[in-house]
Protein backbone atom coordinates (compact mmCIF):
# COMPACT_ATOMS: atom_id res chain seq x y z
CA UNK A 1 0.00 0.00 0.00
CA UNK A 2 1.32 3.48 -1.10
CA UNK A 3 1.14 5.83 2.47
CA UNK A 4 2.59 8.78 0.29
CA UNK A 5 0.82 11.96 1.47
CA UNK A 6 1.54 15.63 1.75
CA UNK A 7 1.21 14.92 5.52
CA UNK A 8 3.50 12.33 5.63
CA UNK A 9 6.35 11.57 6.59
CA UNK A 10 6.74 11.15 10.12
CA UNK A 11 7.46 8.03 11.78
CA UNK A 12 6.72 7.33 15.34
CA UNK A 13 8.01 4.61 17.42
CA UNK A 14 7.78 3.50 20.81
CA UNK A 15 10.33 1.01 22.81
CA UNK A 16 9.55 -0.71 25.31
CA UNK A 17 10.71 -2.87 27.73
CA UNK A 18 10.32 -6.13 25.45
CA UNK A 19 8.75 -4.87 22.36
CA UNK A 20 9.28 -2.33 19.52
CA UNK A 21 5.61 -0.51 18.05
CA UNK A 22 6.29 1.93 15.22
CA UNK A 23 4.02 3.48 11.97
CA UNK A 24 3.45 6.43 9.78
CA UNK A 25 2.18 9.32 11.52
CA UNK A 26 0.17 12.29 9.91
CA UNK A 27 1.43 15.65 10.65
CA UNK A 28 -1.83 17.22 9.27
CA UNK A 29 -3.78 15.94 12.62
CA UNK A 30 -1.15 13.99 14.28
CA UNK A 31 -2.99 10.53 14.05
CA UNK A 32 -1.54 7.02 13.44
CA UNK A 33 -1.69 5.73 9.95
CA UNK A 34 -3.12 2.36 11.67
CA UNK A 35 -2.52 0.43 8.45
CA UNK A 36 0.94 0.59 8.83
CA UNK A 37 1.38 -0.30 12.29
CA UNK A 38 4.63 -2.73 13.15
CA UNK A 39 4.13 -4.16 16.45
CA UNK A 40 7.30 -6.18 16.85
CA UNK A 41 8.80 -8.52 20.11
CA UNK A 42 12.54 -7.84 21.09
CA UNK A 43 14.20 -9.86 22.92
CA UNK A 44 16.00 -6.86 25.27
CA UNK A 45 18.15 -8.74 27.44
CA UNK A 46 20.43 -9.92 24.20
CA UNK A 47 23.38 -8.89 22.65
CA UNK A 48 23.10 -5.01 21.05
CA UNK A 49 23.51 -6.30 17.51
CA UNK A 50 20.16 -8.96 18.21
CA UNK A 51 18.39 -5.71 19.33
CA UNK A 52 19.38 -3.54 17.14
CA UNK A 53 18.74 -5.85 14.40
CA UNK A 54 15.14 -5.60 15.75
CA UNK A 55 14.51 -2.77 15.94
CA UNK A 56 15.95 -2.34 12.07
CA UNK A 57 13.52 -5.29 10.63
CA UNK A 58 10.63 -3.21 12.40
CA UNK A 59 11.86 0.47 10.79
CA UNK A 60 13.18 -0.16 7.42
CA UNK A 61 9.78 -1.45 5.83
CA UNK A 62 8.33 1.85 7.13
CA UNK A 63 10.93 4.08 5.72
CA UNK A 64 11.45 1.89 2.23
CA UNK A 65 7.52 2.43 1.51
CA UNK A 66 8.11 6.18 1.52
CA UNK A 67 10.13 5.94 -1.67
CA UNK A 68 13.43 8.52 -0.92
CA UNK A 69 11.27 11.06 0.50
CA UNK A 70 12.45 12.98 3.15
CA UNK A 71 12.14 10.89 6.34
CA UNK A 72 11.53 12.41 9.92
CA UNK A 73 11.73 9.73 13.06
CA UNK A 74 10.78 10.08 16.41
CA UNK A 75 11.37 7.76 19.18
CA UNK A 76 9.85 7.50 22.22
CA UNK A 77 12.30 5.83 24.73
CA UNK A 78 12.67 4.58 28.19
CA UNK A 79 15.54 6.25 30.58
CA UNK A 80 18.02 6.66 31.63
CA UNK A 81 19.16 7.42 27.98
CA UNK A 82 20.89 10.87 26.47
CA UNK A 83 18.02 11.81 24.72
CA UNK A 84 20.29 14.63 22.79
CA UNK A 85 23.56 12.48 21.78
CA UNK A 86 21.28 9.12 21.26
CA UNK A 87 23.40 7.14 24.10
CA UNK A 88 22.10 5.02 26.28
CA UNK A 89 22.64 4.56 29.55
CA UNK A 90 20.67 1.66 31.05
CA UNK A 91 22.44 -0.03 32.99
CA UNK A 92 21.11 -3.41 35.58
CA UNK A 93 17.24 -2.50 34.35
CA UNK A 94 16.79 -5.96 32.94
CA UNK A 95 16.46 -4.21 30.06
CA UNK A 96 18.58 -3.28 27.28
CA UNK A 97 21.40 -3.72 29.27
CA UNK A 98 23.70 -4.54 26.28
CA UNK A 99 23.33 -0.87 24.84
CA UNK A 100 25.03 0.45 28.00
CA UNK A 101 26.76 3.49 27.13
CA UNK A 102 26.10 2.52 22.56
CA UNK A 103 25.77 5.65 20.46
CA UNK A 104 22.08 4.42 19.40
CA UNK A 105 21.36 7.45 17.05
CA UNK A 106 24.68 7.06 14.59
CA UNK A 107 23.64 2.93 15.23
CA UNK A 108 20.36 3.54 13.72
CA UNK A 109 21.02 5.93 11.42
CA UNK A 110 23.97 3.99 9.57
CA UNK A 111 21.76 0.68 9.50
CA UNK A 112 18.73 2.83 8.18
CA UNK A 113 20.83 5.29 5.82
CA UNK A 114 18.83 8.09 7.56
CA UNK A 115 20.89 10.84 8.60
CA UNK A 116 21.51 11.65 12.17
CA UNK A 117 19.72 14.83 12.17
CA UNK A 118 16.72 12.93 11.00
CA UNK A 119 16.33 10.66 14.01
CA UNK A 120 15.16 12.06 17.78
CA UNK A 121 14.88 10.39 21.15
CA UNK A 122 12.26 11.43 23.71
CA UNK A 123 11.74 10.18 26.94
CA UNK A 124 8.61 7.73 27.26
CA UNK A 125 6.76 9.28 29.48
CA UNK A 126 6.63 13.09 27.94
CA UNK A 127 6.17 11.73 24.10
CA UNK A 128 3.31 10.02 26.30
CA UNK A 129 1.86 13.08 28.33
CA UNK A 130 2.95 15.17 24.14
CA UNK A 131 1.11 12.95 22.12
CA UNK A 132 -2.45 12.82 24.40
CA UNK A 133 -1.85 16.77 24.16
CA UNK A 134 -1.36 16.39 20.16
CA UNK A 135 -4.53 14.61 19.55
CA UNK A 136 -5.90 12.90 23.06
CA UNK A 137 -7.59 13.13 26.30
CA UNK A 138 -5.82 16.32 27.11
CA UNK A 139 -5.44 18.18 23.61
CA UNK A 140 -4.68 21.68 23.61
CA UNK A 141 -4.62 21.80 27.48
CA UNK A 142 -1.93 24.70 28.45
CA UNK A 143 -1.29 22.96 32.49
CA UNK A 144 -1.44 19.14 32.24
CA UNK A 145 0.04 16.38 33.76
CA UNK A 146 0.72 13.14 32.55
CA UNK A 147 1.38 9.60 34.18
CA UNK A 148 2.04 6.03 33.34
CA UNK A 149 1.40 3.45 35.35
CA UNK A 150 2.89 -0.12 34.39
CA UNK A 151 6.16 -1.95 35.35
CA UNK A 152 7.56 1.50 36.14
CA UNK A 153 6.19 5.24 37.06
CA UNK A 154 6.15 7.61 34.27
CA UNK A 155 5.24 11.42 35.50
CA UNK A 156 5.42 14.43 32.92
CA UNK A 157 4.28 18.07 32.80
CA UNK A 158 3.64 20.72 30.43
CA UNK A 159 3.01 23.17 33.01
CA UNK A 160 5.78 25.22 32.24
CA UNK A 161 5.06 25.94 28.63
CA UNK A 162 6.61 22.81 27.47
CA UNK A 163 6.23 18.92 27.68
CA UNK A 164 9.06 17.97 29.95
CA UNK A 165 9.90 14.29 31.89
CA UNK A 166 9.35 15.06 35.28
CA UNK A 167 11.61 12.06 36.59
CA UNK A 168 9.15 11.41 39.63
CA UNK A 169 9.35 7.49 39.59
CA UNK A 170 12.56 7.76 42.32
CA UNK A 171 11.51 10.29 44.75
CA UNK A 172 11.49 9.30 48.22
CA UNK A 173 7.93 8.02 49.08
CA UNK A 174 6.70 6.57 52.17
CA UNK A 175 9.65 4.26 52.98
CA UNK A 176 11.01 3.53 49.93
CA UNK A 177 10.70 5.96 46.11
CA UNK A 178 6.92 6.08 44.19
CA UNK A 179 7.75 3.51 41.87
CA UNK A 180 8.10 0.77 44.87
CA UNK A 181 4.37 1.66 45.52
CA UNK A 182 2.73 2.83 42.08
CA UNK A 183 3.79 -0.35 39.53
CA UNK A 184 2.71 -3.76 38.61
CA UNK A 185 5.66 -4.77 41.14
CA UNK A 186 4.02 -3.59 44.27
CA UNK A 187 0.72 -5.26 43.05
CA UNK A 188 2.65 -7.98 42.62
CA UNK A 189 4.72 -7.59 46.12
CA UNK A 190 0.92 -6.77 48.09
CA UNK A 191 -0.81 -9.79 46.62
CA UNK A 192 2.11 -12.17 47.91
CA UNK A 193 2.16 -10.17 51.40
CA UNK A 194 -1.60 -10.80 51.85
CA UNK A 195 -2.34 -14.31 50.56
CA UNK A 196 1.26 -16.56 50.02
CA UNK A 197 0.54 -16.47 46.03
CA UNK A 198 3.24 -15.21 43.53
CA UNK A 199 0.89 -13.27 40.63
CA UNK A 200 2.58 -11.67 37.39
CA UNK A 201 0.60 -8.78 37.08
CA UNK A 202 -2.52 -7.09 37.81
CA UNK A 203 -4.69 -8.72 35.27
CA UNK A 204 -3.56 -12.25 37.39
CA UNK A 205 -4.60 -10.23 40.40
CA UNK A 206 -8.21 -9.87 38.85
CA UNK A 207 -8.31 -13.56 37.24
CA UNK A 208 -7.59 -14.93 40.89
CA UNK A 209 -11.52 -13.74 41.63
CA UNK A 210 -10.23 -13.23 45.05
CA UNK A 211 -12.45 -9.80 45.91
CA UNK A 212 -12.02 -9.33 49.34
CA UNK A 213 -8.14 -9.65 48.40
CA UNK A 214 -8.60 -7.28 45.08
CA UNK A 215 -10.87 -4.43 46.87
CA UNK A 216 -7.97 -4.07 49.89
CA UNK A 217 -5.00 -3.73 47.42
CA UNK A 218 -7.12 -1.49 45.04
CA UNK A 219 -7.88 0.92 48.38
CA UNK A 220 -4.11 0.77 48.81
CA UNK A 221 -3.26 1.45 45.85
CA UNK A 222 -5.42 4.77 45.41
CA UNK A 223 -4.46 5.88 48.30
CA UNK A 224 -0.68 5.60 47.72
CA UNK A 225 -1.69 7.05 43.88
CA UNK A 226 -3.57 10.39 45.68
CA UNK A 227 -1.03 10.79 47.70
CA UNK A 228 2.03 11.20 44.66
CA UNK A 229 -0.63 12.93 42.95
CA UNK A 230 -1.10 15.53 45.61
CA UNK A 231 2.25 16.28 45.79
CA UNK A 232 2.76 16.84 42.05
CA UNK A 233 -0.13 18.76 41.60
CA UNK A 234 1.01 21.42 44.65
CA UNK A 235 4.53 21.90 42.78
CA UNK A 236 3.19 21.80 39.08
CA UNK A 237 -0.63 23.19 39.79
CA UNK A 238 -2.05 21.72 36.20
CA UNK A 239 -5.66 21.95 35.50
CA UNK A 240 -5.98 18.40 34.25
CA UNK A 241 -4.14 15.35 34.67
CA UNK A 242 -4.20 12.23 32.39
CA UNK A 243 -3.53 8.87 33.26
CA UNK A 244 -1.98 5.92 31.12
CA UNK A 245 -0.50 2.55 30.85
CA UNK A 246 -1.41 -0.88 31.59
CA UNK A 247 -3.25 -0.30 35.31
CA UNK A 248 -5.15 2.52 33.97
CA UNK A 249 -6.78 0.13 32.32
CA UNK A 250 -8.17 -0.90 35.76
CA UNK A 251 -9.61 2.73 36.21
CA UNK A 252 -12.72 1.73 37.52
CA UNK A 253 -11.08 -0.13 40.51
CA UNK A 254 -9.18 2.74 42.35
CA UNK A 255 -10.02 6.09 40.35
CA UNK A 256 -12.56 6.01 43.55
CA UNK A 257 -10.28 6.21 46.10
CA UNK A 258 -7.89 8.29 44.02
CA UNK A 259 -10.85 11.10 43.81
CA UNK A 260 -11.54 10.75 47.05
CA UNK A 261 -8.20 11.83 48.74
CA UNK A 262 -7.03 14.20 46.16
CA UNK A 263 -6.58 17.49 48.18
CA UNK A 264 -7.20 19.45 44.98
CA UNK A 265 -10.78 18.94 43.91
CA UNK A 266 -10.47 21.03 40.98
CA UNK A 267 -7.70 18.97 39.12
CA UNK A 268 -9.55 16.94 36.43
CA UNK A 269 -8.43 13.25 36.06
CA UNK A 270 -8.79 11.74 32.79
CA UNK A 271 -8.48 8.44 31.24
CA UNK A 272 -6.37 7.98 28.31
CA UNK A 273 -7.87 7.70 24.72
CA UNK A 274 -4.88 6.83 22.99
CA UNK A 275 -3.01 4.59 25.48
CA UNK A 276 0.17 3.14 23.74
CA UNK A 277 -0.50 5.37 20.59
CA UNK A 278 0.55 8.53 22.47
CA UNK A 279 3.94 7.67 22.93
CA UNK A 280 4.00 7.55 19.20
CA UNK A 281 2.48 10.24 18.54
CA UNK A 282 4.02 12.40 21.25
CA UNK A 283 7.21 11.55 19.84
CA UNK A 284 6.21 11.88 16.13
CA UNK A 285 5.09 15.34 17.32
CA UNK A 286 8.45 16.57 18.38
CA UNK A 287 9.12 17.54 14.94
CA UNK A 288 6.67 20.26 14.83
CA UNK A 289 6.82 21.88 18.26
CA UNK A 290 8.25 20.96 21.68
Amino acid sequence: MNYKSPSLPYIGVDIGGSHITAAHIDAADFTIVKSSMVRERVASMEGADVIIKAWVDALAPLIMTLEGETVHIGIAMPGPFDYQKGISLMKGTKKYDSLYELNVLEILSQKLGIPQDHILFRNDAESFLHGELASGAVAGEKRALGITLGTGLGSASNCQGKTVDSDRAFIPFKDSIAEEYISTRWFSKRYEELTGIEIKNVESMLASNNEAIINQIFGEFGENLASFLNDFIEEEQPEVIVIGGNIAKTWDHFIPVVLKHLKNKNVVLKQSTMWEDAALVGAAFSWKQS
